[in-house]
């Protein structure tokens, strides 16, 4: 996602991170649908997630220094990186996205990828009494390029290194986990039919076989976080 041309925005739920109300939740609005290009899934909710979230100028979950954090500034640009050294809090930071640890840094995976113990990249299903899940199971992720783009893998049967090496083969240079499991991962792109069109469900696709789709983002009961990416004003319109 070229992030000079598309804008970024975190919004929340009632089950992660919990609290609220939030001015921007599911489901996406009318106004917001003028330019809505992409969304996709955060991460885990907050009990799981090991770190914090800091949204619309409220500390919801204190921040953690050395996580992995999705960083979306007040101009719409967005980040990824280890908080406390690649990103830090400043005048202009509007939203943080904290969820375990960095998976990519330096444009390789992080050692912590390889762990033999999966567990820390987040419990997997089957997740029911006396079930065992797997560390192959529905993972994302996202990062950034060296040049400021945006990339967000997906993938069922995904290894926390898989991940990893996903994001790295698309160039990036830092990169996160996000959520895992068959139904959180999601990832669609819109396409109205004219140019001043709505993006919504029915014109919306999604990036792979994912369990959620489109409409997910248009629903009112969502209640988990997730980030829009949208069009940036053409230069020289009001």
């Amino acid at each position: 996602m070229d992030t000079s041309l598309l804008s970024a925005r975190l919004y929340s739920g009632s089950m992660s991170p919990g609290g609220g109300p939030y001015k921007y939740t599911a489901p996406v609005t009318r106004a917001a649908a003028a330019s809505l290009v992409a969304a996709f899934n955060g991460g885990f909710k907050m009990a799981d997630a090991h770190g914090g979230y800091y949204t619309e100028g409220l500390m919801i979950r204190p921040l953690v220094r050395g996580d992995a954090s999705l960083v979306i500034y007040a101009n719409g640009s967005i980040t990824v990186g280890a908080w406390g050294s690649d990103v830090t809090m400043t005048p202009t930071v509007v939203a943080v996205r904290q969820n375990l640890y960095p998976l990519v840094v330096h444009g390789k995976p992080t050692a912590r990828a390889f762990t033999r113990t999966w567990h820390v990249w987040g419990g997997t299903c089957p997740c029911g009494a006396g079930e065992h899940g797997t560390r192959y199971q529905w993972r994302s992720g996202v990062g950034v390029t060296a040049d400021g783009a945006l990339v967000y893998v997906v993938g069922k049967h995904l290894t926390p290194p898989q991940v990893a090496e996903l994001l790295v083969r698309a160039g990036v240079v830092r990169g996160m986990e996000l959520d895992i499991n068959p139904s959180w991962p999601v990832f669609a792109t819109f396409k109205p039919a004219t140019p001043d069109g709505l993006a919504a469900p029915y014109n919306g696709a999604k990036l792979t076989d994912t369990s959620r789709g489109p409409k997910t983002f248009f629903d009112p009961a969502y209640a988990r976080d997730f980030i829009t990416m949208s069009a940036r004003p053409a230069r020289g319109s009001r």
